[in-house]
């Protein structure tokens, strides 16, 4: 079967024209369509960016600056007591919501600490007191050295040591513990540390040591700084108990900054508080004893007769001419050197002079052999 072609009318050059004109406006409207949904697109991403880039710096700014102003402001270190109430442990079981809002928790964490530490400050006036005693003398003895060692051999017979010791020198250092500074003079030093329970004996012990020419003993009653310490450690602990709870509870990266900011403040204040209340412990446990160690003056001569006057004078003599042998012995070498430098000088004289008389010995040899 054969197909035969049909053929067209001729199309005149306006309808071409016009049908020109339809296919390019479609073409610019499928074009311009084309542009504005790229360009909502490209807004879309830019708005979605835009609001994430928002959220964390959100989020960093509550973290860094909002948290520590609430913190602050609850005042949950100042409070300073026992922990009754923040000391109990957060319990997860109970139907506590998740950290759903960083700031609110975070309040809720420093009210508990704060009410754990308050009504606690005071301590029971049946409780033992807690309070450091120093003790420092100045003991005259015949060696600096022995002296030391009967010192150091004293703090370990009532279970102390020996903290620090300087020998020969004449500045006693400074103490820093609240006691009494010793004299700046004397041949050395010693500071002991031995149970407070002893510091009495030890202090009644040291003029078997020698002649103690001043002795003093100082309190400083701590109690007050210890309480408050143990409270607020309990405060701080409870706090991070609470706020690792809480990290593990966030459903946000906002909250989890905040949590993990605040978190890393208290544990920073937890272990300050835990150290400083070391210090004072070891402080009331271990008093401190400064001993300054001053040599006894030899006598003075005093000649009394003939005798004594013979021996003076004898002991001068000898003294004078140790006195000129040590100037002799180092003088010796400079006289070696002054000798050997005049027979180079006079060596380098002779020898110029050698030369200088050979021409005129020549001449005369010359004129004699001539006559």
């Amino acid at each position: 079967m054969t197909i035969t072609p049909t053929e067209l009318p001729p199309l005149s050059d306006e309808s071409v024209d016009r049908i020109e004109e339809a296919v390019f406006a479609q073409i610019a409207e499928e074009r311009d369509a084309g542009k504005a949904r790229s360009a909502a697109a490209r807004h879309r991403t830019r708005r979605r960016g835009w609001l994430t880039a928002g959220g964390i710096a959100a989020a960093f700014l509550v973290g860094v600056l909002v948290t520590p102003a609430i913190l602050n402001a609850t005042g949950s270190l100042s409070s300073g007591s026992s922990g009754s109430a923040a000391s109990a442990p957060y319990d997860a079981s109970s139907g506590a919501k998740p950290l759903t809002g960083a700031a609110k928790d975070l309040a809720q964490t420093s009210e508990g600490a704060t009410s754990g530490a308050a009504g606690g400050s005071a301590p029971a006036a049946n409780a033992p007191r807690d309070v450091i005693r120093t003790g420092s003398a100045t003991v005259q003895v015949d060696d600096v050295r022995k002296a030391a060692d009967a010192l150091a051999a004293l703090a370990k017979k009532h279970g102390g040591f020996v903290e620090s010791q300087q020998i020969g020198s004449a500045q006693a250092p400074v103490p820093t513990d609240g006691g009494i500074a010793p004299p700046a003079t004397g041949d050395g030093w010693v500071t002991l540390r031995v149970p407070a329970a002893d510091l009495d004996a030890v202090m009644d012990a040291l003029r078997t040591q020698g002649t103690v020419l001043a002795t003093s003993v100082g309190t400083n009653d701590v109690t007050t700084a210890t309480t408050d310490l143990r409270a607020q450690i309990d405060s701080l602990t409870a706090s991070v108990t609470r706020l690792t709870q809480l990290m593990s509870q966030a459903t946000s990266v906002a909250d989890l900054l905040t949590a993990e900011t605040a978190l890393t403040d208290r544990q920073t204040q937890l272990q300050s508080a835990q150290q400083q209340l070391k210090d004072l412990e070891s402080q009331v446990a271990m008093s401190s004893v400064q001993v300054t160690l001053v040599r006894e003056a030899p006598a003075a001569a005093d000649p009394a007769g003939f005798g004594d006057g013979l021996a003076a004078g004898w002991k001068g003599l000898i003294i004078s001419l140790n006195a000129l042998v040590i100037a002799l012995g180092f003088l010796l070498p400079w006289l070696a050197l002054a000798l050997v430098v005049a027979l180079i000088v006079w060596a380098i004289v002779r020898a110029r002079r050698t030369r200088r008389d050979r021409p005129v010995v020549a001449e005369s040899a010359r004129a004699d052999d001539m006559s």
